[in-house]
């Protein structure tokens, strides 16, 4: 391919990358000289903010001054990071492209501080504490624990040494507090008064009849 064909495809690919990916998307055709470039041409310019003609570099650098810390500019790079000197977070690529005369660099652009920034937020909005039916679980048998024990305490006896009349007044003190409101608060009563749940069951009825 030669030079013009060359630079005239760049362009066309540059100008159509920076039309789809919208105004957070620079991209730019570089003349490379070396570890000089010379900015050919740039589209959307304002996110590194640098301008067709220019030899600034993405860190912004003048690469036709002498600098002995200057970076490899001869190789092709995908999907890393630049911080502008304007504080802009930026995914950057480059590409290369040689010729017989010619050496261009295609290089991509996309701003992503904003998204960074959402992402902040994102996480902050969808963090959470702790799965609400597990939580709620837990403290109802907290409570229920706390219940039957100050309920145990007024029938002052051991659930295998009451009789039915003692074990309906336990369950009626329990219905009172509002026990059977709470989950699985049936299995957990029958186990700790060593009953069946549907010996419980059948208490709640006597109770609701009486």
């Amino acid at each position: 391919m030669k030079k013009e064909e060359a630079y005239e495809f760049l362009c066309r690919i540059a100008e159509g990358i920076a039309m789809m990916f919208g105004t957070n998307c620079e991209t730019i055709i570089h003349e490379m000289h070396g570890q000089r470039i010379i900015n050919l041409a740039v589209y959307n310019g304002h996110v590194t903010g640098r301008k067709a003609g220019s030899t600034t570099s993405i860190f912004g650098k003048d690469t036709a001054l002498e600098d002995e810390t200057r970076q490899n500019l001869d190789l092709d790079y995908q999907n890393q990071m630049v911080v502008t000197p304007g504080g802009r977070q930026i995914k950057s690529s480059t590409y290369h492209m040689r010729g017989e005369d010619y050496h261009y660099a295609i290089g991509i652009n996309f701003d992503i501080t904003v998204l960074d920034q959402m992402r902040g937020i994102l996480d902050y909005m969808t963090n959470i504490e702790g799965d609400l039916l597990s939580s709620i679980t837990e403290k109802d048998q907290t409570n229920m624990e706390a219940i039957f024990d100050a309920c145990m305490e007024i029938v002052n006896r051991p659930p295998e040494r009451m009789k039915k009349a003692e074990r309906m007044m336990l369950v009626k003190l329990l219905k009172e507090k509002g026990v059977f409101n709470l989950q699985r608060s049936v299995p957990y009563v029958a186990e700790r008064m060593g009953v069946s749940k549907y010996t419980i069951y059948n208490y709640l009825n006597e109770l609701e009849q009486a």
